[in-house]
């Protein structure tokens, strides 16, 4: 028998996408004081745009429009020791690059060369590949240590938002929690929900009158919504986060996830909003953290990087290498980590991508190798088939 949803089925299925799927975030206990935040990047970040590689003399023939001016330019990039810059929006990670507290990887892409964001994002949560159903940080959970007696049980830990992110997914528990007020979608979202849903006999209809009924016009969300939206933005989220993370007692570790690095069209207006919401998102993050801070790190990562060549409508498509960033109290930072492949013609991947020199599995395992102790037996539980890949040392302060 075929199913059909019913009107208020489809508008709650809707309503539930739009409201609580914009910013997830999870939380498991771990012992010691040592924090792990992950931070999903969903849409596939460019690495150039984010880290211009200034010194690689190809780079402006290339991208041309794309790159942001250099460092010393009015509205110009951040100096990055020379050759590398830093995104203008991002001007809190270059404060924890002056304070040898941010890291940026170069270069990195996970082992898959796939080119689908679902099917990127999955396998980079999975953290392996065929046969594997649980996330590498829930299998973390599964390898450290039981906290202390009186204190909550191994891997039992709080979601925050609608669903846990596959990388927390598995055995190790993880509970959840939904906040009354999420942020209030946008009206541009809604109008592309409108669009998109039009041609449909049952989802149009469906939704245009969900639209008439809830009055989710500009001037309802502008009226109404500013409050939602400044307590659970990413930066609201991040600052939490940091709150939660830094309570005696309370969870170690972390995982969130940002949207909005899909830039197929018009990448330089497009991108400057979402590095602006992550950058203030990671300084509410540190601040919230407070003392904390010094014990955290935090891996910013994403499916997959962006094609080198500017596209004819100003954006980038789907590639392969991109930048990885690794941040916190913790970190030894102050410098950018890269096997610089070169962004002539013939070092490009498959003549049209940034070519992966660093696997970012590699970057994963240095942290938990050196963060929390792991050694090689406990590193290829979390990353199974992952031989190739070795520790990256040096990413975490001795």
């Amino acid at each position: 028998m075929k199913l059909h949803p019913t009107r208020r089925a489809t508008l709650l299925g809707l309503a539930a996408s739009l409201i609580g799927g914009r910013i997830p975030l999870a939380f498991a206990a771990a012992p010691g004081e040592k924090r792990l935040v992950v931070v999903l990047l969903r849409g596939a970040l460019d690495g150039l745009a984010a880290v211009p590689p200034y010194g690689d003399g190809a780079l402006r023939g290339l991208r041309g429009p794309l790159v942001p001016p250099e460092p010393g330019r009015a509205g110009g990039a951040f100096d990055l020791g020379g050759f590398w810059g830093l995104h203008p929006a991002l001007g809190h990670l270059h404060a924890m690059y002056a304070a040898g507290e941010f890291l940026p990887v170069h270069a990195i892409a996970g082992p898959y060369r796939t080119r689908s964001h679902f099917e990127g994002q999955d396998l980079l949560q999975l953290g392996a590949g065929e046969g594997v159903t649980s996330g590498w940080l829930n299998r973390l959970l599964g390898v450290l240590p039981a906290r202390a007696q009186g204190a909550a049980a191994e891997g039992e830990g709080l979601a925050v938002g609608l669903a846990v992110p596959l990388l927390l997914r598995g055995p190790a528990r993880v509970g959840s929690f939904s906040p009354q007020v999420f942020a209030a979608p946008s009206a541009d979202l809604h109008a592309r929900l409108a669009a998109l849903l039009a041609p449909d006999a049952v989802l149009g209809p469906a939704f245009a009158e969900g639209e008439r009924e809830r009055r989710f016009d500009a001037t309802a969300l502008r009226g109404a919504a500013p409050r939602g939206r400044a307590a659970y933005a990413f930066g609201g989220v991040a600052a939490a986060a940091g709150r939660i993370l830094a309570a005696p007692g309370g969870p170690r570790i972390a995982a969130m996830q940002l949207e909005g690095w899909d830039t197929h069209a018009a990448q330089v207006e497009r991108l400057h909003g979402p590095l602006s919401r992550l950058d203030a998102g990671l300084g509410a993050l540190k601040s919230g953290l407070g003392e904390a801070w010094r014990h955290t790190a935090v891996l910013v990562m994403t499916e997959f990087g962006r094609t080198v060549r500017v596209n004819g409508t100003g954006g980038t498509d789907h590639g392969t290498a991109t930048a990885a960033f690794l941040l916190g109290g913790a970190v030894a930072g102050g410098t950018v980590r890269a096997d610089w492949p070169g962004l002539t013609p013939s070092r490009l991947f498959q003549n049209r991508d940034l070519a992966p020199t660093a696997d970012l599995r590699s970057l994963a395992k240095g942290v938990l190798a050196e963060h929390f102790g792991l050694g090689a037996g406990a590193l290829a539980r979390v990353f199974p088939g992952s031989e190739a890949a070795a520790p990256m040392r040096g990413v975490i302060r001795s």
